[in-house]
């Protein structure tokens, strides 16, 4: 099959070319003429030049990394894809958000299609940094590469969806520490200002005490996420590929979105703490399956059948079963924790997506709830613990997010029956998609330092270590 490369400039006009388009671009920290002093100088007040590549797009993720620009990324970016809807589908994306009225944005894709795709980004390597989001089969491959080529990785949730995938990262880790390139993955959640508020609230002795210990019956730490299949993604019914339903492409919801929740434990509970595996212990893992029928999956996939590779799991009713919900029981550092992750076809009439996540202390607990009551918005609350009395807490409370308005200007508090609620303006309720433009920004961030801290490493290692190791034991 021959390749083709296109130039995409604000709208979507795919044009073969025989050659590449590109042009010769600076490498990054190229050498200078200048003094020694000058140049350390000039690199400590310049930010970094980033130039992006995407390595075959198949998850609306990959786009939303795109949709706003960030000072130090270049516009063109570099895209190596096989042929497909999926890349097609990446590119609509993307010119949508340059063609968008309000605050459009102005990349330039240089797309490169053909088999050798994989081989050929690492050999021209026209850019520094590469994101990944799509079929998670080959993913743990898919970094592996692009960390052996001494490329910085920016790759969506999971990094691998079973045990062989997690010896591939932890090489693909390894090898990134030594050669100093950066390997992160996406983790939108810890940009959502309910869960920001958790945790430091969490982290206040006087509101919150200290962490209980709970059980496996009972844990301290609850995180329950709920999706569905039907979406809408900037304001249009969200495509999903005919692969996104076999669990051996996607992964199964044990090791997908418990990715998220999983993080979130460590991230809050410990903060800034590396968790290492002797931290560990998982104590139950569970997995169940979502019945997709043959006109649900023609709804969000828009082809009129199962594909053949989905055939074995059709039952006798004509329903595919997709294992995408899980649950993991587990402890870090002595602190019990569950998390769970159900997916449904389509949510109740003014629904969405929700998350619900609970954090016992000795003093009280912090809760967030996101159901039809809050409708369908991430509220957070405060709620004494049974031996605690509301009056004593009150004082505290008040004056701990007098203190948080420093930096949320606009909090306040609301007495309920059981504890409180905290109001949150909405100026800080950006939304999931934003949040994907806020991670990047943080791992620029990194990129600018030149490393991730040690904490990052390490609880990125031990989190898939514990969603793979759930999923062998849910198997079986």
């Amino acid at each position: 099959m021959n390749s083709k490369r296109v130039f995409v400039i604000l709208a979507l006009c795919v044009v073969s070319m025989p050659v590449s388009c590109k042009k010769k671009e600076t490498p990054v920290n190229e050498p200078s003429k200048k003094p020694a002093k000058a140049k350390v100088e000039e690199t400590a007040r310049q930010k970094i030049e980033v130039r992006l590549m995407t390595l075959d797009p198949g998850h609306f993720h990959a786009a939303l990394v795109q949709k706003t620009m960030y000072e130090q990324v270049m516009p063109v970016v570099h895209v190596y894809a096989p042929r497909g809807p999926d890349v097609n589908e990446h590119l609509a994306r993307i010119d949508g958000f340059n063609t968008r009225v309000e605050n459009p944005t102005k990349w330039k894709e240089v797309v490169y299609l053909g088999d050798d795709y994989l081989e050929k980004m690492p050999a021209e390597k026209p850019g520094n940094m590469v994101v990944i989001s799509g079929n998670n089969r080959r993913k743990a491959e898919y970094i592996g590469r692009c960390v052996d080529a001494g490329l910085n990785v920016l790759a969506d949730k999971p990094m691998c969806i079973d045990s062989a995938g997690f010896e591939l990262l932890k090489q693909a880790i390894a090898t990134a520490e030594k050669k100093g390139v950066l390997l992160y993955d996406i983790m939108t959640e810890r940009s959502e200002i309910t869960t920001i508020l958790q945790k430091e609230l969490v982290h206040n002795s006087e509101v919150f005490g200290e962490l209980l210990p709970g059980t496996a019956d009972d844990p301290s730490v609850v995180k329950d996420s709920v999706h569905h299949f039907f979406k809408y993604v900037a304001g249009q019914p969200l495509k999903r590929p005919g692969w996104y339903f076999d669990t051996t492409q996607q992964g199964e919801g044990i090791v997908d979105v418990t990715t998220h929740l999983v993080d979130l434990v460590m991230w809050e509970s410990f903060p800034e703490e590396a968790i290492d595996y002797s931290d560990v212990e998982i104590k139950k893992a569970t997995r169940w399956a979502t019945l997709i029928t043959q006109q649900e999956y023609n709804t969000v996939t828009g082809l009129a059948n199962f594909p053949e590779y989905l055939q074995s799991k059709v039952n006798d009713r004509g329903e595919l079963a997709c294992h995408a919900n899980g649950e993991i029981v587990f402890s870090v550092k002595g602190i019990m924790a569950k998390v769970s992750v159900t997916w449904n076809f389509k949510a109740p009439e003014g629904g969405q997506d929700t998350h619900y996540s609970v954090m016992k202390g000795t003093r009280s607990s912090v809760i967030i709830r996101q159901g039809r009551e809050q409708k369908y918005q991430p509220e957070l609350y405060v709620e004494p613990a049974a031996d605690q009395k509301k009056g004593e807490l009150a004082g505290a409370l008040a004056q701990v997010l007098e203190e948080l308005k420093s930096t949320y200007p606009g909090l306040e508090l609301e007495p309920l029956d059981k504890g409180w609620h905290i109001i949150i303006p909405d100026k800080y309720r950006v939304g999931h998609e934003a949040h994907f433009g806020q991670v990047m920004e943080r791992y620029l961030d990194y990129m600018q330092q030149g490393k991730l801290p040690a904490w990052e490493v390490s609880n990125m290692r031990t989190k898939y270590h514990i969603t793979t190791r759930a999923l062998d034991m849910a198997r079986k």
